[in-house]
């Protein structure tokens, strides 16, 4: 006994709070460890679906066959990524599917735009989510809004344009692409008719190509993906930006806020037109309540894919641009338009929403 506990004891204890630290280290190792295994076994053998907001042949939804191609590989567990197409209210079905019916399980995902968080602050009746509760898992790229004509039309020019005696037809497939229109036709002098209840893009391209309208305010990024064709016949054509800075692709034309001359109107078209219609309009989101470790893995998949080569070969193939942003970002982003003075929407339901 007083070997044990004489000039040996300071050393045994030492020992011991050794063993009890590597103990700790073990078991906490064990902890961190487990749900990452737990989370490769979840997605393994699993089929993880992307709903998009509109139909096949949209510049969303060429966005989202690409990135199901690929992002599979970089999940936990390389589950089958697929694509369903939702299409109807400007993706609004498919954003309010997300968000109420769709399990919150890490296995879909929603892919709509983000002109629709504005209609939630405007108490646009068919809005049933609140967009601060998703789960954002990033977007591809940032939107360049443009207005396009079918050169049948005889809109070839903004000075054509502006000289029509006639209102000139636009198409619409709800959101952005009707509030565009909307705001030129309160804050400036361009004559124009809105023809609105169109499914998606492609019944919009079609429509202007058959003269039932002149053409459509829409982004660049999905009209040079899916009417390339009609643009480089010449048959088509961009004569106004909806951007503050020319888009490099056509540093000529342009831009819609230098026609508009009132403080509000510049405001309510960057809040509509640049903020939530173009930087975060391409959204992917989760249900609430999926789970944040599974949340976090699509996050970081979803950013893996946008530097994948291969992924980035296929884009350019497509035409599709790649401008990412996060999931945090598009989250900040989405906080700021709670922010935003009631009274600003209420001038804002008045003309998008008369």
């Amino acid at each position: 006994m007083a070997y044990l506990f004489g000039k040996r004891a300071p050393n045994m204890q030492r020992t011991l709070r050794r063993c009890l630290e590597r103990a700790t280290l073990a078991a906490l190792s064990l902890c961190i460890a487990f749900p990452i295994i737990a989370q490769d076994r979840f997605f393994e053998g699993k089929t993880i679906r992307i709903i998009v907001g509109f139909p096949p042949g949209s510049g969303v939804d060429a966005y989202s066959r690409a990135i199901a191609r690929h992002m599979g590989k970089h999940i936990p567990g390389n589950p089958t990524v697929s694509v369903e197409n939702m299409a109807g209210a400007g993706s609004l079905i498919a954003a309010n599917h997300t968000y109420n019916r769709a399990a919150p399980d890490g296995l879909t995902i929603g892919n709509w735009i983000g002109g629709l968080i504005t209609q939630q602050y405007l108490n646009d009746k068919g809005v049933s989510f609140d967009a601060q509760k998703f789960e954002w898992v990033g977007s591809p790229v940032r939107i360049h809004n443009i207005c396009a004509f079918a050169k049948k039309s005889g809109i070839t020019s903004l000075d054509r344009w502006q000289q029509s005696k006639a209102p000139v037809k636009i198409g619409a497939a709800g959101s952005t692409t009707a509030d565009i229109p909307r705001l030129l036709m309160k804050y400036t002098k361009l004559p124009i008719q809105l023809i609105e209840g169109y499914k998606g893009m492609p019944d919009v391209h079609l429509a202007a190509e058959a003269g039932e309208v002149a053409g459509f305010c829409a982004s660049w990024e999905g009209t040079k993906a899916i009417w390339h064709n009609v643009l480089n016949a010449g048959e088509g054509m961009v004569v106004l930006q909806a951007v503050n800075k020319s888009h490099p692709e056509h540093p000529k034309i342009p831009l819609a806020v230098d026609l508009i001359q009132s403080t509000e109107g510049r405001e309510l078209f960057n809040l509509v037109v640049h903020n939530v219609g173009g930087t975060i309009n391409r959204l992917y989101s989760l249900p609430p309540g999926t789970p944040k470790g599974r949340a976090h893995a699509l996050q970081t998949a979803f950013q893996q894919t946008m530097k994948d080569a291969d992924f980035l070969a296929e884009a350019k193939k497509g035409r599709l641009d790649i401008d990412p942003l996060t999931g945090s970002e598009i989250a900040r982003i989405v906080a700021g338009v709670k922010l935003i003075a009631p009274a600003t929407f209420e001038r804002l339901r008045g003309i998008i929403r008369p």
